[in-house]
């Protein structure tokens, strides 16, 4: 391979990855947002984001809605499941019993109701196209190509992820959320309602999801395991730092840009490989993540 082609595979595979990678940075910043306020991971992220697709697909072509009405309602509608569950299910079963281990059953649960549901309905029984709301022609960076659409999802990913910081930086339930997530006991007597907080949470969880299945779904096929996808999710939150959020954003990144690098330097049959060899490398050199604080190990 000539140094000319290498280097236009460069820039093809660091404009692509940026694409892919800012949904990845959207899934693992659903997830850890989570985590980091409960220390239980939510394995029902990918369902969510599958079951949001769908909702938007039914919206859209079945029921020929107007994006401007479907693509809020959706959001809408995977916020308001996702706190539900949050308050009626995780409540109970962690009154129930606190071992966290029953809670990440319970989302294990959540994930197999939802992949149910969708093949009951009859949406799920065979593959589907998401139409694309936004022109796909081919436009040249440098000597990379993109289409219309893949800068749409970067520029949407990039918004979503700057109003969710500032959000968690400036303003009083970012501080609530804050507070919950270093201090849940501390947090509880300077009367911050925890319930409240951990359903807000998980809400917008579900939301950031439905807007990574919004951005992504026009260029996956849809089918009731598209959700394996947050795989890549959990992978950039691995190398990140499961406890940061900046660490989740730049962790998505990092594995999409890894991905699309390995496809055209290597194969595409390595592409599947790439992210975990990547957090392979990353356990073996900082355990706690790129962005990760110092590991404590708890006395219990």
């Amino acid at each position: 391979m000539d140094l000319q082609l290498a280097f236009l595979f460069l820039q093809q595979g660091v404009a692509s990855g940026l694409v892919v990678g800012s949904v990845y940075a959207l899934l693992a910043l659903a997830i850890v947002i989570i985590f980091k306020t409960s220390e239980v991971p939510n394995f029902a992220q990918g369902e969510m984001l599958m079951a949001a697709g769908y909702v938007a697909l039914y919206l859209l072509v079945f029921r020929a809605g107007p994006a401007w009405a479907a693509i809020p309602m959706t959001i809408v509608v995977t916020f308001a499941a996702a706190a539900l569950f949050r308050r009626v299910v995780l409540t109970q079963v962690a009154h129930a019993s606190g071992s966290p281990v029953n809670l990440v059953i319970a989302t294990l649960g959540l994930s197999y109701v939802l992949k149910g549901l969708v093949r009951q309905t009859g949406f799920g029984d065979t593959p589907r196209s998401f139409p694309a709301l936004v022109s796909t022609d081919s436009l040249m960076i440098g000597q990379a190509s993109v289409t219309r659409l893949d800068l749409v999802i970067l520029g949407m990913a990039v918004i979503v992820m700057a109003a969710f910081f500032w959000m968690f930086g400036y303003t009083k339930l970012g501080r609530a959320m804050r507070s919950v997530g270093m201090n849940p006991k501390a947090a509880r007597l300077v009367g911050v309602n925890l319930n409240r907080i951990h359903t807000i949470i998980w809400g917008l969880s579900g939301a950031i999801s439905a807007i990574a299945a919004l951005l992504i779904s026009p260029k996956l096929l849809m089918t009731a395991d598209m959700g394996s996808v947050v795989t890549l999710g959990f992978a950039a939150a691995i190398v990140g730092g499961f406890t940061s959020l900046p660490g989740a954003v730049v962790g998505g990144f990092i594995i999409g840009i890894v991905e699309q690098l390995v496809g055209l330097f290597v194969s595409s049959r390595a592409i599947t490989v790439a992210p975990f060899l990547a957090i392979m490398l990353v356990l073996i050199l900082r355990p706690q993540g790129l962005f990760g604080g110092r590991i404590v190990i708890k006395k219990v």
